[in-house]
């Protein structure tokens, strides 16, 4: 073998560890970084496509799950993502982000579940799924059970109450409807004649007038099992024709076993 020859076999077998050198490397490299977990951006408040952009690069799949309107919001902005901004994720996770709509829904006022004389947490619960906002304006006094739907307004006008929706009436998903509540507090009933009447009629007047039974003068022997059966000679405040009080006010009155001569 010619020094030559001797000297191009020993090029290409230093060529051939070199090659295979690198071959190792780039294993090793490949190897290594397989499964490693990347951190993952915040998207929130990002536009879409500027999103979806930014993933690709970064070995991300944006995948929108839905679309939300929301008053004041950017169409295409993203509201939510999942996994999180800041999560350690694999190369090529799917992102699932929900986005602000474009356009606005409308729904018709006639179409929405009844409201007047509705429990008001029910109802909002109910609009929630609609996307509709839900606002307590005001309470007004009611003899009914609290917190519920005596009027709805929509805009600053009345749209529902005790006459009925208003018809035509068009609700913008993301839209706010206000409500006016019942509320028993505040109310005044007018003082009830409650001479010669029973203690026990007595008893279902004042309950019915959220009026209060203060104290009980008693004239008379009077038997403890039969006070139901006795009757009113006299009250405080005393009745007149028209005079009301506050809710919850007491009355007071004498009562006696048999009926009163005044009674007769």
């Amino acid at each position: 073998m010619t020094l030559k020859r001797f000297f191009y076999h020993l090029l290409l077998m230093a060529a051939f560890v070199v090659l295979v050198f690198v071959g190792v490397l780039l294993w090793l490299k490949v190897y290594t970084n397989h499964g490693q977990k990347l951190e993952l951006p915040n998207y929130k408040e990002m536009q879409l496509e500027k999103a979806k952009s930014d993933a690709k690069a970064k070995s991300f799949e944006i995948i929108v799950k839905d679309s939300l309107y929301e008053v004041g919001v950017p169409g295409g902005q993203i509201l939510t993502q999942n996994p999180v901004a800041g999560s350690l994720v694999k190369e090529n996770r799917k992102v699932y982000v929900d986005i602000a709509r474009y356009n606005a829904t409308v729904n018709k006022l006639a179409d929405l579940p009844m409201m007047y004389g509705r429990e008001y947490n029910g109802v909002k619960r109910s609009l929630t799924h609609l996307e509709i906002n839900s606002k307590i304006a005001r309470y007004k006094h009611d003899i009914g059970e609290p917190d519920h739907i005596l009027e709805v307004y929509y805009n600053n006008k009345l749209v529902d109450g005790k006459n009925g929706k208003t018809p035509n009436v068009e609700i913008k998903t993301g839209g706010t409807l206000e409500f006016v509540l019942s509320n028993r507090r505040g109310g005044s009933s007018q003082i009830p004649d409650l001479k010669c009447k029973r203690m026990k009629t007595v008893k279902f007047i004042l309950g019915k007038s959220f009026l209060k039974l203060g104290d009980i003068e008693k004239r008379g022997a009077i038997e403890l099992n039969k006070m139901d059966s006795t009757f009113v000679i006299s009250q405080f405040p005393p009745y007149r024709d028209s005079t009301t009080v506050d809710h919850g006010t007491t009355i007071d009155i004498v009562i006696q076993q048999g009926k009163p001569d005044i009674c007769k």
